[in-house]
């Protein structure tokens, strides 16, 4: 038997006007974790989309060898056939079904007659969910599970179809630390039990830390690969065949010269919008012209729910507190008036709440300040076209034309269009959730860099973030959030990720 599993040769893929993929070959070896790595539009997700049968035979050029056999895929079914199973990053998952309805769907476990036998399929399910480590009812809804556990429910679905080859795009992306530690802990016990793994990730500690082989690809072509047990299979290397070029430091450099205060916040609670508790309790934070300050805390602590209830009450009830903007306190209660106080939000879901993607990017870079474009209720198309063009140019934005639908472009171009439509209200304080989740090295130092060049502006920005070298690497000040409180205050070149994560976890130290 060969030790390798899959070969794919000379795979090409174009779309209208796009050559998507060019001759991409790689071979993946039975039992290990292949990684892929490259920037965002680089054809990772479209090469995993050939391989499982999303593109069918056809619809490509080349050739997928599994086992030694070529095989054509004209639908994922085929592919699920022969144990060739993808995870994608927009998981999908039915929130009112239950756990087990999920798992099983449309390949039920059934009994007389055709109809479904619940205790098969429940007792079924358990054994499924037990061996991927979680711990739940399997008649429970997915609704009531977090992103990391959905994650896992996935997975547990993926088993339950004999699969031999997992591919996952970017399994992390949205889970923090400890989920993220956990699900790669599942990955290794996987490749133990014999499990072939191709997983993408932009997150290179991770590909460093679990990956025995990985794949870069390059604006639709295979650079190399190599195996991670070698001296020199390093972050570096990796960054190098990515980008095409070294990145000196991960973090552009910036002279910090903060002014006065834009914005304070006092005080500031808010309640859960359905459940009887609070998910913001007494917080209060400032930031200043020229200043970047970063927010600092673990799933659930309040981050993402602070941020939209300062930004016109959009999460939330029974609100209190008090914002000041300049030292004038303002009453934003409605997003446009947080927008006509200076205020700009940038959400962590680009693509639920800050993109319209079936819009071009036109629409999307205008929509939020309209009112400057129209006249007796009319938008002047020609200049919405200028102020598209304008941000595309300003903020590097890789698209054909600003006519192409947002839906089309690259995590990294998204983001960008999504800073676009915001600096186009001309916002004096900027509130980033999560800007770099989900885009490449390359797209981040660039999104950093767009950053600095609005504080060198005057403009004050806050940055919501998961991951605590980011905020170190950026930031002026960092506050910690725990159970909705303010935990701490550091200045940066304070800071250590151990420190910022004691202050972190401080929830019972202040509830006693």
């Amino acid at each position: 038997m060969s030790d390798v599993l899959l070969e794919m040769r000379g795979i090409s893929k174009s779309f209208p006007g796009v050559k998507a993929l060019e001759d991409v070959s790689l071979a993946v070896r039975r039992g290990e974790i292949h990684a892929i790595c490259g920037e965002n539009g680089a054809g990772k997700s479209t090469l995993m989309k050939v391989l499982s049968g999303v593109y069918p035979t056809g619809s490509y050029d080349g050739e997928i060898v599994l086992d030694g056999t070529p095989v054509r895929f004209n639908g994922i079914r085929d592919s699920e056939a022969v144990g060739v199973v993808i995870i994608h990053q927009e998981l999908a998952l039915v929130p009112y079904l239950s756990i087990a309805e999920n798992i099983f769907l449309g390949n039920e476990r059934r009994g007389r007659g055709g109809f479904i036998d619940w205790n098969r399929t429940n007792a079924e399910a358990g054994d499924l969910l037990a061996s991927v480590g979680l711990d739940e009812n399997p008649v429970s809804p997915v609704s009531e599970l977090g992103v990391g556990k959905q994650q896992l429910v996935e997975i547990a679905k993926a088993l339950s179809k004999e699969v031999r080859l997992l591919i996952l795009d970017e399994p992390t992306a949205a889970l923090n630390d400890v989920d993220s530690a956990h699900l790669l802990d599942l990955l290794r016990r996987l490749r133990d039990r014999g499990i072939t793994c191709i997983m993408i990730s932009h997150k290179l500690s991770e590909i460093t830390a679990i990956a025995d082989s990985t794949t870069v690809i390059r604006d639709g072509r295979t650079v190399e690969t190599f195996d991670m047990g070698s001296a020199d299979a390093t972050q570096e290397r990796i960054i190098r065949g990515m980008v095409g070029r070294d990145i000196a430091t991960f973090y552009p450099e910036r002279v910090s010269t903060p002014g006065e205060e834009v914005l304070r916040v006092e005080d500031w609670m808010v309640w859960h919008p359905v459940q009887p508790r609070k998910v913001v309790d007494g917080a209060g934070f400032s930031v200043r012209a020229g200043e970047v300050v970063g927010i600092a805390g673990l799933m659930g602590a309040g981050r993402t729910e602070l941020a939209m209830s300062i930004f016109g009450r959009s999460y939330g009830r029974n609100i209190s507190g008090s914002v000041f903007m300049h030292g004038k306190q303002v009453r934003a209660r409605t997003v446009a008036e947080a927008i006509g106080a200076g205020i700009a939000y940038a959400t962590e879901d680009r693509k639920r709440y800050g993109l319209n993607l079936i819009a071009d990017v036109r629409v999307n870079v205008s929509a939020a300040a309209l009112g400057k474009l129209s006249r007796a209720g009319w938008v002047n198309g020609n200049e919405e076209i200028k102020v598209a063009e304008d941000g595309r140019r300003e903020m590097n934005i890789k698209t054909r034309t600003v006519m192409d639908p947002v839906g089309t472009l690259s995590g990294g171009n998204q983001q960008k269009v999504v800073l676009s439509k915001w600096l186009f209200t001309d916002p004096d304080v900027l509130i980033l959730d999560e800007p770099t989740r989900g885009i490449d090295v390359g797209a981040k130092f660039e999104i950093y860099t767009i950053i600095n060049r609005l504080v060198a502006a005057g403009k004050a920005v806050v940055v919501i973030s998961s991951e605590l070298p980011e905020l170190l690497g950026m930031c002026d000040r960092i506050y910690t959030l725990s159970a909705g409180r303010i935990t701490g205050e550091v200045p940066a070149g304070e800071a250590t990720q151990e420190g910022l994560m004691a202050l972190m976890t401080r929830e019972k130290e202040l509830a006693g």
